[in-house]
């Protein structure tokens, strides 16, 4: 469901930034803080009214980034998603109703999965790229790694969002099946409500240099 584009997009940004927008006036700056500080991916969530009026001023003044949405529950918010112009959508659980309306309308989906027996349901519907939440309450990376094996020679790819931070993020990057991070800690909800943009790129900044930092430790003889 995700395009190959679409996934090498995602890798190279590492990190998706779980965002909640409560004011539309906020997007475009926040959106604008982030990819100066490296970040180009973005996860708006629906957590409130704003989430896909944010998705619409942001596609519409920054096409470098790529916001997608997320807290996707009910098989209307995917028809809206795709209305907006979402990039892709991720959701915390794993419905098959909602992966086939997205396979429908053609919106990348990607399910939340914390199970073997999730992880199962989603291949079966034809995912790939899968949500895994929340990480690090779950069991971490350890957990991760035991409930993906039995699937490693299909291929899924995973994105770790919960609990994920500056301090933990790139032990997940380091493991083979894990396209990127999901994370709430590069645009925190108040440093957007106070428009402390600032703020935001250095954290965004902070995290690019991690990333860096940690391949070049990876590649090194």
């Amino acid at each position: 469901m995700f395009s190959d584009t679409l996934i090498q997009k995602i890798e190279s940004s590492g990190v998706v930034a779980v965002v909640v927008i409560d004011d539309v006036s906020s997007a475009v700056p926040m959106a604008n803080a982030l990819l100066k500080g490296g970040i180009s991916a973005i996860e708006l969530t629906l957590r409130t009214p704003a989430g896909l009026e944010a998705l619409k001023a942001i596609k519409a003044e920054l096409p470098d980034v790529f916001a997608g949405v997320g807290t996707i529950l009910t098989e209307e918010q995917v028809e809206k998603s795709v209305a907006a112009g979402a990039a892709f959508a991720v959701s915390p659980n794993c419905d098959p109703r909602i992966i086939g309306t997205a396979r429908e309308t053609g919106l990348p989906f990607a399910p939340g999965v914390m199970t073997p027996s999730d992880i199962g349901r989603a291949i079966s519907q034809g995912c790939r790229i899968l949500k895994y939440f929340p990480a690090e309450s779950a069991g971490g990376l350890t957990h991760l790694k035991n409930i993906a094996a039995p699937y490693a020679h299909l291929k899924p790819r995973f994105i770790p969002t919960g609990g994920i931070n500056l301090g933990n993020f790139t032990s997940y990057l380091n493991s083979p099946n894990v396209l990127a991070v999901g994370g709430s800690w590069i645009a925190p909800q108040n440093l957007i409500r106070d428009k402390s943009w600032e703020a935001i790129t250095a954290l965004a900044q902070a995290a690019t240099d991690q990333i860096a930092q940690s391949k070049l430790v990876t590649t090194s003889p």
